[in-house]
Parts: structure tokens; C-alpha cells; sequence
């Protein structure tokens, strides 16, 4: 399989939301995230990545293993490779974050949705 590699302007619309690339390096990935108020992404995990994310605007409730953080705008995780995470947006406005990836393979490819709140299977 070769993987979908991202392009700057590269963009999404999500059930939760959406994204888009706002830069790209060999190294790595840097997207905006928008989750629409009371929506959340799936749980997931990488295989070949990690991520940080930044809170830009909002209030985010991420799980991170068995974790559950509260983020306001500045506050930022890493979710290390490999581990179960999952963003919902527990405020009333839009939730914008800074995702920032990087890893051996940064691509959609590597999404691996153990639950998903939209019937979405890998």
C-alpha cells in the first residue's frame, strides 16, 4: 500500500468537523483541527506517529490512555505513538487546535478507529 501523502491546503470535512494542512516538512505535519461544539473525532491510535496538540480556541476534553485532560486555549499533550487518544470538543463555541505530527509515516493511512461515534470503520 502506498500511503496518502499530505499537501499544504490539503483539507477534510469530518462528521465531527474538519482539517487542514497548514504546513509540511519531511519531518513533519502541522494541521488545524476545527470540532464542531458537542462533536468529538474517534478513538484512535498511530502506529508510525505521534502528535501534539495545541489548543488555539475552545475548551477540549481529551482522553490520552486511561487519562482524561481539560485544555483551554495555549494548553497542549503530546499523544505519543501508539497511544489510545480522542478529542472532543466539551465547550459551546468551535474548537480550534494545532496538531502537529510526526513519526515514520504521516499519513490518513495510519489511523487505526477503535470506536467511532459515526459508524466509520477502518
Amino acid at each position: 500500500m502506498i500511503p496518502t501523502v499530505y499537501r499544504i491546503g490539503d483539507s477534510d470535512e469530518r462528521p465531527w468537523g474538519g482539517w487542514v494542512v497548514l504546513d509540511k516538512t519531511a519531518q513533519l505535519v502541522v494541521k488545524k483541527l476545527i470540532v464542531a461544539p458537542g462533536e468529538r473525532i474517534s478513538l484512535q491510535r498511530h502506529k508510525f506517529r505521534s502528535e501534539r496538540w495545541i489548543v488555539m480556541q475552545g475548551e477540549a476534553q481529551v482522553q490520552k490512555g486511561e487519562e482524561t485532560l481539560m485544555l483551554r486555549a495555549g494548553d497542549g499533550v503530546l499523544i505519543p505513538q501508539n497511544t489510545k487518544h480522542r478529542l472532543n470538543n466539551s465547550g459551546e463555541g468551535e474548537l480550534l487546535v494545532l496538531e502537529i505530527q510526526f513519526g515514520e509515516l504521516l499519513s490518513e493511512d495510519d489511523i487505526e478507529r477503535l470506536e467511532d461515534d459515526y459508524g466509520r470503520n477502518d
